[in-house]
């Protein structure tokens, strides 16, 4: 027999509005009188394994209730994906002895693809442990790119964000390109999907606006169109404003921004592509430029997140444990667009047998004949995910973010070998 507490987990890059998935499963856990203490790992999915565990039943209702308002993921995230159940039997032993020492009965995973996968293995082992686990995914991802579901909480915000940055970046360049620079360019992320850079797109609403270029991964890159494209915005405009995804890449798939190295899921380590092609600029055209990476700043930006991003991160996180109650598993909550104008949408599931390792991608008509630029398809989809602002409380002139005591659980177990 499983015991009534929860463990809460967040994993991978974490976002604006992780924290309000948080609060949305914090809080409404609280209201199930069934319902035990929420643990939330500590660093993840590695507070498990470590029997790290955040007791949160010792955090005050306005500290849970901060977490609404508070970007990155205030209990820590990491980059560790479990392999697969035969290849590392031991992980998943310990997470079910951890799990039955302290009665947690249910674990939910907040994160993207490999998160799901590795809920979804969870659900399956324990029923072979005789400690069965109910889990609930929540989707995660500022790279939108977790299919079956209309849109990823985290992809709202940062759409907002880099579309507010190239619309004041270009307006900054338009007011200089007559005797300085002439070209700008932004650094999005986005590995294999486009969603954020074509999210950029929403920022040129009329004529000249930028931003002039736009460039995908799910386009191959052609030096000689895109620098014809450059040129054109030049000679038209007086200047071109260009965002680029890191995942940019030939024809023959090789990264514009391959740096050689690879992440913990064994990803290729991305960024600099900006500087790549603004000194391709320069070499071949001549303009004066200037380039950034959003980086960070794009996902930790929770002072311009989107009012529905916030409203669907925390829906997710109370849905999850609704759907726990309700006696579900190894599904995951889902928003379901029913229109776009006016913007409706509800609550769906999706098995997370369906969700784990599907990358979506960008559909080709979102992306303009010549590639460098969103449809007007792209755009009707895009715009309800920025509407809203939900700005945080300030104190200082700063946001006043939430202050965990992040008190852990007394250890019960022997420590875990790490390998």
């Amino acid at each position: 027999m499983s015991g009534n507490n929860i463990f809460y987990a967040q994993s991978g890059g974490v976002t604006a509005v992780i924290n309000a998935s948080a609060c949305g499963v914090i809080e409404t856990a609280r209201s199930y009188p069934e319902l035990g203490k929420v643990y939330a790992g500590r660093n993840g999915i590695i507070g498990a394994l470590r029997e790290e565990l955040i007791d949160t039943s010792l955090e005050s209702v306005d500290a849970i209730a901060a977490l609404r308002h508070t970007p990155s993921g205030a209990f820590g995230s990491c980059r560790y994906k479990l392999k697969g159940i035969e290849e590392n039997r031991a992980e998943y032993e310990r997470l079910i002895e951890v799990f039955r020492a302290h009665a947690i009965g249910y674990f939910f995973y907040n994160g993207g693809g490999d998160s799901q996968d590795t809920a979804n293995k969870v659900s399956q082992f324990s029923k072979s442990m005789d400690y069965p686990i109910t889990c609930i995914g929540i989707p995660k991802t500022v790279d939108n790119d977790l299919p079956i579901t209309d849109n990823c909480p985290g992809f709202g915000s940062v759409a907002k964000y880099v579309a507010v940055s190239i619309r004041e970046a270009g307006l900054d360049v338009a007011s200089m390109c007559e005797s300085s620079t002439k070209v700008f360019v932004l650094e999005v992320m986005g590995r294999h999907a486009g969603w954020i850079a074509g999210a950029a797109g929403l920022a040129a609403e009329q004529e000249g606006d930028a931003p002039h270029v736009i460039v995908f991964p799910e386009i191959p890159f052609d030096k000689s169109a895109f620098l014809a494209k450059v040129k054109s915005s030049v000679d038209k405009y007086g200047y071109c404003a260009i965002v680029v995804s890191e995942g940019a890449h030939y024809e023959d798939g090789t990264f514009l921004a391959d740096q050689g190295t690879r992440d913990a899921f064994g990803h290729a380590q991305l960024g600099g592509v900006a500087p790549t092609l603004a000194n391709m600029v320069k070499d071949e055209l001549g303009y004066k430029y200037h380039w950034a990476v959003s980086d960070y700043l794009q996902r930790a930006a929770r002072h311009i997140a989107s009012g529905t991003d916030v409203e669907q991160a925390y829906a997710m996180g109370k849905a999850a444990v609704e759907f726990a109650v309700a006696g579900k598993n190894a599904v995951m909550p889902t928003i379901v667009r029913e229109s776009s104008a006016p913007y409706k949408w509800r609550i769906g599931e999706a098995n997370l047998g369906d969700v784990a390792n599907v990358e979506k991608k960008m559909p080709r008509d979102f992306i303009t004949e010549d590639g460098f630029g969103i449809t007007a398809s792209a755009r009707e989809y895009f715009a309800p995910l920025i509407l809203g602002e939900d700005y945080p409380p300030y104190h200082n002139g700063l946001p006043d973010y939430a202050r965990l005591q992040k008190t852990l659980a007394a250890k019960k177990l022997p420590a875990w070998q790490e390998k």
